[in-house]
């Protein structure tokens, strides 16, 4: 679901429609959804326990790897959530296929819990695979914060699954006139500059917010804020209806839309991404 304002609009996830264990692409061909949400194309595929990958094309990024669907391969920063296999499976193939179209070496950005782990599985592959998998491993942990691009940074936040997880925060970097610097003559800012005057303030704004698997109880964390604040909160919602409770999806560490919907009055985002949805659900209605 994106929500704007006060409108929401139902998609799948993200850009793969969910399918029941039975069902198959093959008897039924998986619709393409192009969405632009708050200015920001987004693609990729969210299955709960199936995959998920969650791309931003024009900013070169992608969330966790799921199987590493091609469309990822072309974003040059991965965000992973946690270990869990549907989320990080795809993670040598993602290096791998990078450095056979020869593009530079991704910027992988971990918990760092994970950092010796993934560099374990790196040097498994690069054994198996007689290749470099050349890759920047960043680990971070909650709170910890990191520049990737001169425009951005990114943040880790906690978040509540059944295994070590984290989530991300993506705040464009900006710098701004001063304020008594503003109204002066451009060629006497340009002398202030020269004289060593520092004329600007870096302003961080939160642009996208990412959970990766958790329970509802993010919202509720007060270190959160920024998360809750970004233009667009990309959140799981794997549970839809009352078929599967609130105690269920709590227990394996997910969040219910109604958990969401109850506490909708603390999102102060302008749109809302519900990704992993669980492949009980199917696309048809009625």
């Amino acid at each position: 679901m994106a929500k704007s304002g006060e409108s929401t609009v139902e998609i799948a996830s993200s850009s793969s429609s969910p399918l029941t264990p039975a069902s198959a692409s093959a008897t039924r061909p998986k619709a393409k959804h192009r969405m632009e949400i708050e200015g920001y194309p987004v693609d990729g595929v969210s299955i709960g326990g199936q995959e998920t990958c969650v791309i931003f094309p024009t900013l070169s990024l992608a969330f966790d790897i799921g199987r590493c669907p091609q469309r990822a391969v072309s974003q040059e920063f991965l965000f992973v959530s946690h270990g869990h296999l549907d989320h990080i499976g795809g993670l040598p193939m993602y290096v791998a296929t990078r450095g056979l179209f020869r593009l530079r070496p991704p910027t992988i950005f971990v918990p760092a819990c994970l950092r010796d782990l993934v560099e374990r599985l790196f040097e498994v592959h690069r054994a198996i695979d007689q290749s470099e998998l050349n890759h920047n491993l960043v680990p971070l942990e909650v709170g910890e914060e990191y520049e990737f691009r001169r425009d951005l940074k990114v943040r880790a936040f906690r978040t509540y699954h059944t295994i070590p997880s984290q989530g991300y925060v993506i705040y464009s970097v900006k710098q701004k006139l001063k304020q008594e610097f503003i109204g002066l003559p451009g060629s006497e800012i340009k002398q202030l500059k020269l004289s060593g005057v520092e004329i600007t303030n870096t302003v961080s704004t939160p642009e996208i917010a990412f959970t990766g698997d958790t329970t509802a109880d993010f919202i509720l964390d007060p270190d959160n804020a920024d998360v809750l604040q970004a233009k667009i909160l990309v959140v799981e919602s794997t549970f839809l209806d009352d078929a599967i409770s609130v105690e269920h999806a709590r227990e394996y560490g997910h969040t219910h839309l109604s958990e969401i919907a109850s506490q909708s009055n603390k999102l102060g985002n302008k749109a809302i991404l519900l990704i992993h949805f669980s492949a009980r659900y199917t696309t048809e209605v009625g």
